[in-house]
This record gives C-alpha cells, sequence and structure tokens, in this order.
C-alpha cells in the first residue's frame, strides 16, 4: 500500500476529519478519504474549504448505524435530507462544532470501482493516525467527472507526479469503458 505525504488542514476541517474517521473506525468500516482531503494529501495542500468526502464499504444495515451513530457524536443528521439522499448511496452529515459546520459526506461504495477504491487506498498520515485516501489514479479518475478549471488543473498536478502510476491509470480506464480519456506519456 502506497504513502502520501501527511494530511495538513486548518482546525475545524481537522476537527471534522477526525471525529468522521473515528465514528468510522469505531463502526469497522474500511473507508478512503476523496475530494479535497485527497486533494490536499496528493498535491501538500491544506484543507481548508469545501466538504469532507469519504468512500466507505458498507451493507444497507450499517448505513443507517452511520446516521444514528454519528447523530449521538456531535454530527447533525437531518432526517430529511437522509430520506432524499437514500437511493444516491449518500449518507449527509454535518460536523458542528464552536466554529461553525462542515460538511460531510459518506458514499456507499456500492459498485465494485468504489470497493476497489477504497481497498486500494494510499495511506496518509494525520494527526500521528494513519487514514486511507484514493490513490493518485483514482482521485484523478473521479475528477474527470468535474468540469471546472480547478479539476484540469488538479488532474494535471496529479500526472505529472512522479508516484503516478500512468499505465494502471490507462488500463483501468479502458476497463470502465473509458479508452477515450486515456492520457499520453
Amino acid at each position: 500500500m502506497r504513502a502520501v505525504s501527511e494530511i495538513r488542514a486548518e482546525a475545524r476541517y481537522s476537527r471534522a476529519i477526525a471525529a468522521t474517521a473515528d465514528l468510522l473506525s469505531r463502526l469497522r468500516l474500511e473507508f478512503a478519504f476523496v475530494g479535497e482531503v485527497a486533494r490536499a494529501a496528493w498535491l501538500d495542500r491544506e484543507v481548508d474549504t469545501g466538504a469532507i468526502d469519504i468512500l466507505a464499504v458498507m451493507s444497507p444495515e450499517q448505513k443507517n448505524s452511520v446516521a444514528m451513530m454519528a447523530n449521538n457524536r456531535g454530527f447533525r443528521v437531518d432526517r430529511e435530507e437522509l430520506a432524499q439522499t437514500e437511493e444516491l448511496d449518500l449518507i449527509p452529515l454535518g460536523f458542528i462544532d464552536g466554529e461553525g459546520e462542515v460538511r460531510v459526506h459518506v458514499l456507499v461504495a456500492s459498485n465494485a470501482l468504489y470497493g476497489r477504491m477504497v481497498a486500494g487506498a494510499a495511506r496518509a498520515d494525520f494527526q500521528g493516525a494513519t487514514v486511507g485516501v484514493v490513490t493518485a489514479e483514482d482521485l484523478t479518475l473521479l475528477l474527470l467527472l468535474a468540469d471546472d478549471e480547478r479539476s484540469t488543473r488538479d488532474r494535471e498536478a496529479l500526472t505529472a507526479l512522479d508516484r503516478f502510476d500512468r499505465v494502471a491509470f490507462n488500463a483501468r480506464l479502458v476497463s470502465i469503458g473509458l479508452g477515450e480519456q486515456v492520457i499520453d506519456g
């Protein structure tokens, strides 16, 4: 399993990341950070904006346990919002402390691609602990779905990393029917 640098985050984001990792670890779930946390780990940035996004492998029963336990551990759980996202396999939460709320989105790894992303996650240091973040290749794949300037720049930065495995990335693109996205080099 590959290791990346440490995850740095502004104070309230650090608390949200720690609380979320603790929550999912206590439930004995396999998970990996995606989004801003994975970008911070791979691109040596500080998390100071956006939501905390996570892929987690769980059963439907465990999905209910996440929401219930989160509600008892300082997270805001809006039952109406939870019901609206049921078919998306998403658990929307809000981590609340004295500085406000940080949105947390736990996406249920309900297909083989997401499950493989969690199983193959890289390891990053965070506050003396080790947490999973999706690989640079998987983060690049996820960023292909975004069509904004920042995501384009981040995809370019990720593919320029010495550790980026272009062969594996291109093979994955072809295997999931995105051969037109293969990168040269």
